[in-house]
């Protein structure tokens, strides 16, 4: 007897065919995962009349920053100036430890004392020698020597005042007073720090003109020239400004390669020092006829050139339509061709759609809102207008 003899014929095909059931499952190829149905933005393609003012950031400045340090050197004891105050032209900024100049100013006047010395003794020494000579008691050639004495010993003393003025000087520089009214716009120094003789201590922006400042690219420097009016407007809104340029840079900045222009505008309407404004230079703006726009976002990268998603309305499906982008304005893109008035166009989530997706049009949540609550007031209404035909039925009966 074998060993299988313990199982019957039919459990043995029973599991034979569980078997080949199983094997057969293994084998077969799981069904794809269909795609999801995206919600999509869209924009209507339509025509309106081209008319670009491209605006720059800019930034308000003072016409004349001067940066102000001590013309001695010297260890900082005091900083009154502080940060945004403003200042009036002789009014104290900044001091130095003065003793060593006041040391050096007392020698000074020392040396003059010896020196008016020496010249006086030398001025009499010359008057009897003079007397002297008049009498021919002397020669000639010491009365030269006796004037000789007494113009070096007057050039001494014209060395020394000029030393003590000098030291005078270098004392009265351990003050750091403003030369101007204006604003303080930086603090480069503090107490305690030791500076050299012309190191910036504070940065202090002149009263009166102001300045627009902003950067133009290469291609659209030579555009703009002196003289050209510009429109600002403020960052937090306000009216609008008109300033025309009053400088353009010569040369490319290092690192941005940009050129920096400077528009004069009224210090009586500029808004506040350091503000952020927007100019639009009038030599840059571009009017035209009509053309389609479409907002940067719908277009996309397809091989070497710039296609959008365009919506099949009764399929719900989108496809691909290469496009051809002719300028830019703003934020939105002018297109040249590929286009048509009329075409729905997909303006946001470019990026996760394939072509032939099935797509739905995507609603705010205010608006899915107003929707269902529009539904669900036309219920009771399609109600009432039910149960009053059963009653005209009924009652035509």
């Amino acid at each position: 007897m074998t060993a299988s003899s313990g199982f019957s014929p039919l459990a043995r095909g029973a599991a034979w065919l569980l078997l080949s059931a199983l094997f057969l499952a293994g084998c077969s190829q799981s069904k794809p995962a269909e795609e999801p149905v995206r919600a999509v933005k869209l924009v209507t393609v339509g025509t309106s009349d081209f008319d670009a003012q491209p605006e720059f950031s800019a930034e308000v400045r003072a016409r004349v920053e001067s940066r102000l340090g001590f013309r001695v050197a010297g260890k900082i004891t005091k900083r009154q100036a502080e940060l945004g105050q403003h200042v009036q032209a002789g009014q104290v900024l900044a001091q130095l430890d003065p003793q060593d100049y006041r040391l050096a100013a007392e020698a000074a006047r020392a040396q003059l004392a010896a020196a008016q010395t020496n010249r006086d003794l030398a001025a009499a020494d010359l008057k009897r020698y003079s007397e002297l000579r008049e009498q021919n008691f002397i020669s000639g050639a010491e009365l030269e020597r006796r004037e000789s004495t007494w113009k070096a010993a007057q050039a001494q003393l014209e060395q020394a005042q000029a030393q003590l003025s000098s030291q005078g000087n270098q004392a009265s520089y351990t003050t750091l007073v403003a030369d101007v009214a204006g604003i303080i716009t930086a603090i480069e120094a503090e107490p305690g720090q030791v500076v050299q003789a012309g190191t910036p201590v504070v940065r202090i922006a002149q009263d009166g003109a102001r300045d627009v400042v902003f950067a133009v690219p290469e291609d659209r420097a030579a555009l703009i020239k002196p003289g050209s009016p510009v429109t600002v407007r403020g960052w937090s809104g306000g009216s609008e400004l008109q300033g025309q340029v009053r400088e353009v840079a010569a040369s490319a900045d290092a690192v941005t390669r940009t050129y920096a222009v400077k528009v004069a505008i009224d210090a009586a309407t500029s808004p506040a020092l350091g503000a952020t404004v927007y100019a639009r230079p009038q030599a840059l703006a571009r009017t035209g006829g009509a053309v389609m726009k479409l907002p940067t976002s719908a277009l996309r990268q397809e091989g070497k050139g710039t296609s959008v998603w365009v919506l099949n309305k009764p399929t719900m499906t989108v496809r691909s339509q290469p496009v051809q982008v002719a300028t830019a304005d703003g934020n939105e893109a002018v297109i040249g061709a590929g286009l048509t008035p009329g075409m729905m166009v997909v303006a946001a989530g470019v990026h996760v759609l394939s072509p032939g997706q099935k797509v739905t049009i995507y609603q705010s949540k205010e608006a899915a809102a107003a929707a269902a609550n529009a539904k669900e007031s036309a219920q009771p209404v399609e109600a009432v207008a039910a149960t009053k035909k059963e009653i005209a039925a009924g009652a035509s009966k």
